[in-house]
């Protein structure tokens, strides 16, 4: 006996089979949506009317249509039967209910692993503003989002405080990512409570940088273990550090001919610290002149201590590339996912369902976007990320390719 909420499909082709997600498709190949199910033990043990093939495809759907509901959603990415078949089918979506438990089968597990298996820098070698002095310039930092306001969420979550004492009318929960400057694209990201810190959900991302990248910071990321840890990768590191008491205190080793110096950096407490091997730095003092009487003082470290490498202007103009990341989770936030939107998940497992959802759609986007460049001889970040959502959006049920 067939369990409540399942449904016989109505032709006998599957309609794994059949469903066409345009674009996606491209970024995401449904023989690489089948391996990452099955690595996370989610493959259905009998044929169902929403196979997790499908549903892995909806999660990233959902992420393009934030503001419609279930049944439009799957409506979009069903356009294509009629299409396929010649138009001698026909297809009866399935129920919310259906949706929604199909949802909850699929779990979050294999959104993640889709995007920790396709999401990876994309500039290439004559892509304008992915390089500085032979290193792939990218860039890390936090955001939070909205969650929907149910008691598992904000247990889950947690809640930001507010004014005297009150808090938040949403859960909200705290992603940080690394990206690629020059092409806006996240390759890798954190998913956490909003009770964790930037700094706490950094150290694992730390893990996917290596030799050749050179990674800009805010000087709320930087703390002696997390700066270690991450030269221990191979990669070079750019980071604002804070010039007050509570930062930092190099000490002087060398003057640089560009205005720059040589330090050695390392915590003082406890006394254990003070026997370390101290770190060198390079260390980059700089103003601003925007007309202020009194501008803002910036203090760079970095890994990269030849002058003739890489000079101190061009450091600090690198450092502003930070800023890119910015943009990456606007993108994500105000146009993909929609302003003020709140995310529609009532359980913390389809919470994190659906930002993997978002991930794995802002990073094809993205990857379609440098092609289009690529093959127009243009810089990606001349090309416009909401174009290329709505043409996304336009294509989703058809089988055709994002034009450049």
């Amino acid at each position: 006996m067939p369990r409540a909420g399942w449904k016989k499909p109505e032709s006998d082709r599957r309609l794994s089979d059949l469903v066409s997600v345009g674009v996606l498709t491209r970024v995401f190949p449904p023989h690489l949506v089948d391996e990452v199910v099955a690595e996370t033990g989610r493959t259905e043990q009998r044929h169902r009317s929403l196979p997790a093939r499908v549903m892995a495809y909806f999660s990233i759907g959902m992420a393009l249509y934030s503001e419609g509901s279930y049944e439009d959603v799957i409506a979009q990415l069903t356009d294509g039967l009629a299409w396929t078949s010649g138009w001698r089918e026909s297809y009866k979506p399935p129920s919310k209910s259906a949706i929604f438990q199909a949802r909850a089968r699929l779990g979050s597990e294999p959104l993640a692993a889709l995007f920790e298996r396709v999401a990876a820098p994309i500039g290439a070698e004559a892509t304008p503003g992915v390089w500085l002095a032979g290193r792939r310039l990218v860039a890390i930092d936090g955001t939070c989002l909205d969650v929907a306001d149910t008691t598992a969420n904000a247990e889950h979550f947690g809640r930001p405080g507010v004014n005297k004492g009150e808090q938040a009318a949403f859960p909200m929960a705290r992603v940080v990512a690394l990206a690629e400057c020059g092409t806006h694209a996240i390759f890798a990201a954190e998913i956490g409570k909003y009770s964790q810190s930037e700094a706490t959900l950094t150290e694992p991302l730390l893990d996917r940088l290596e030799p050749g990248m050179l990674l800009t910071a805010d000087r709320g990321f930087f703390s002696y273990a997390l700066w270690r840890k991450a030269i221990g990768t191979g990669a070079d590191l750019l980071w604002r550090v804070r010039t007050d008491k509570a930062g930092p205190k190099p000490v002087h080793v060398e003057d640089l001919p560009d205005g720059t110096w040589l330090a050695h950096v390392r915590r003082s407490t406890p006394a254990a610290a003070r026997r370390e091997e101290p770190m060198l730095v390079r260390v980059i003092d700089y103003t601003i002149e925007d007309g202020r009487e009194n501008p803002t003082a910036y203090r760079l470290f970095t890994t990269i201590l030849d002058p003739a490498q890489v000079n101190a202007t061009d450091l600090a103009a690198a450092y502003t590339q930070r800023w890119e990341i910015e943009l990456s989770f606007d993108e994500l936030k105000t146009h993909q996912r929609g302003p003020r939107t709140v995310l529609r998940s009532k359980s913390p497992d389809l919470v994190l369902q659906e930002i993997w959802g978002h991930l794995c759609c802002h990073y094809a986007i993205r990857s379609l976007m440098v092609e289009a460049a690529t093959h127009s001889g243009h810089d990606p970040d001349r090309i416009s990320f909401v174009a290329a959502l709505r043409i996304t959006r336009q294509t989703l049920a058809q089988p055709g390719a994002f034009p450049p």
